[in-house]
């Protein structure tokens, strides 16, 4: 396995290997087994965890396959295999024909040939189709029965670098570009005949492709990943909060809050709405444990509409739960995290990590001296060696003092303490917020609160630029670089022209993506 995969690397050369070598990501890895295979069992959710890069996963040079990867690969392509062929049957319907006897070679060869076009996503070479249907041909001769031999033939193209990396060329290339950005799984039988008559050499035609696809359900379950990645819903439903003081908080309400995320962003691209009200929503999806904890009435059904009332605080992504508990700790909120967050997440601005060594304790509060976030983080501010850093994220940070650690409604800021008797129970104490906040390096940008926040990142052509870089990143699997500059123009100058409608950026950098227009 790993001598394969780097033969592959090094026949690509070092730049192909760096940049355009892209591995199936697990999603990709359970999509493409589920349309090639029929399986659903989404065995990708067993490997290694992915690791992010650039706030995604499918990032070219985070993709490397771990010792650990490589046998979860082994072990994933037998139990398929196996599945696939069980009871001496074919249960997927792989065999294009009825073998006349065990050592068929005419059907191995037309069953290889086309197994073998959907598996790597192109033609198979001669040489290619020689050796897998001696594989066929010998393993069905050794068993004594044809689908032993399809079955090992099957193993091995499903552990070969050729499926797991995404290395076509010409037009299939551009036929699984389109399909794994719109679609997270690979081309289907049209888009297949599209490149095999040389329709994906014409730019409109591309497009049309892409509008086609946009229409099929399996978009909306690659949008679904995408703004999981960037949202890291991953955080949200691995954070832990302290039980004592948010014990309505458990997975089941973390996953909610995932849906109404989700749901928001699913009813603007698909309802072909300004995509920036993603900032600005003055309504939300809900169900009824995330009615109660936004202190609104329960929707008619579950993860149904509801408005927000005009004096609330909460608009957009910003005002959801998902946002707030996810960049608070497990008993209190961190203006520094949702401060990091905005910065990029929403504006795709890095902050530097902190220089080795800097102690990063913050003054503890006392019954004697009660302080709330905000004061103890001007600590941040005063010392030189945090201030640099701190004054990116913390300001934007303290705009969210009213929505506590799991994002409910605070007037004001709770605080446990411990008295001076460590035999007496802590002492909750109730401190007044203050929630002036600003983004230093945006005009005019003074807020109070997660709505007020939102109106100002839709205004910003910063924020909107940040939008049109986050999908291409997500397209091209790589950070944009200064030779990109023309691809994010364009991209932005398509964005703004639609009235900011996602599907049309979409479209766009489809077209982009398979006519190779990246930039590098």
């Amino acid at each position: 396995m790993t001598k394969l995969i780097c033969s592959l690397l090094l026949a690509l050369g070092a730049n192909a290997a760096e940049e355009s070598v892209r591995r199936l990501t697990h999603s990709q890895y359970n999509n493409t087994v589920r349309d090639l295979l029929g399986d659903h069992t989404r065995p990708a959710d067993h490997f290694p965890p992915e690791d992010f890069l650039h706030g995604f996963k499918n990032q070219s040079r985070s993709q490397e396959i771990s010792p650990v990867l490589a046998e979860a690969y082994n072990t994933a392509a037998e139990r398929l295999a196996r599945s696939a062929f069980g009871g001496g049957e074919d249960r997927a319907g792989l065999l294009p024909c009825k073998p006349a006897k065990v050592a068929d070679r005419a059907c191995a060869s037309a069953f290889v040939r086309g197994f073998g076009m959907k598996a790597f996503r192109r033609p198979l070479t001669d040489a290619e189709t020689q050796r897998y249907v001696a594989l066929v041909l010998k393993e069905a001769a050794r068993g004594g029965r044809f689908v032993r031999g399809a079955q090992l033939a099957v193993e091995a193209i499903l552990q070969s670098p050729k499926f797991l990396f995404r290395v076509e060329n010409g037009a299939y290339e551009a036929a699984s570009d389109l399909s794994y950005f719109l679609w997270d799984t690979m081309p289907d039988r049209e888009l297949f005949g599209a490149a095999d008559s040389g329709e994906l050499s014409s730019e409109a035609k591309i497009q049309a492709q892409a509008a086609r696809l946009l229409d099929d359900p399996r978009a909306r379950q690659a949008l679904d990943e995408y703004v999981s990645q960037w949202l890291r819903f991953d955080q949200v439903l691995n954070t832990v909060k302290d039980r004592n003081l948010f014990p309505q908080f458990n997975i089941q309400l973390a996953a909610a809050m995932t849906e109404e995320s989700r749901r928001l962003v699913a009813d603007l691209v698909w309802g072909g709405k300004d995509f920036l009200d993603f900032f600005r929503a003055d309504y939300a999806f809900i169900n009824s444990d995330l009615a109660t904890l936004y202190g609104l009435p329960a929707p008619a059904t579950e993860f149904g509409m509801v408005r927000f009332p005009p004096d609330s605080e909460r608009g957009g992504v910003l005002g959801q739960a998902a946002f707030l508990a996810m960049t608070s700790k497990p008993g209190e909120t961190s203006p520094t995290a949702r401060g990091l967050f905005v910065r990029d997440q929403f504006l795709c601005q890095q902050v530097p990590d902190p220089p080795p060594g800097v102690n990063s304790t913050l003054p503890p509060v006392t019954v004697d001296k009660p302080s709330t976030n905000r004061q103890r983080l001007q600590e941040h501010l005063i010392n030189a060696a945090c201030a640099s850093c701190h004054v990116l994220m913390d300001p934007i940070g303290f705009g969210f003092e009213r929505f506590d650690a799991i994002g409910q409604y605070q007037k004001k800021q709770a605080v446990m303490v411990m008295p001076p008797d460590r035999k007496m129970r802590p002492i909750r104490l109730e401190l007044e917020i203050d929630p002036r906040a600003s983004i230093n390096g945006i005009p005019n940008s003074a807020f109070a609160s997660p709505k007020e926040l939102g109106r100002i990142l839709a205004d910003s052509p910063v924020c909107q630029e940040c939008m049109v870089k986050q999908l291409f990143r997500y397209a091209f699997g790589r950070h944009e670089t200064a030779e990109d500059r023309p691809a994010i123009e364009a991209g932005l100058g398509v964005f703004r022209k639609s009235g900011f409608r996602w599907k049309d950026l979409m479209v766009h950098y489809a077209g982009a993506l398979a006519m190779g227009k990246g930039g590098n």
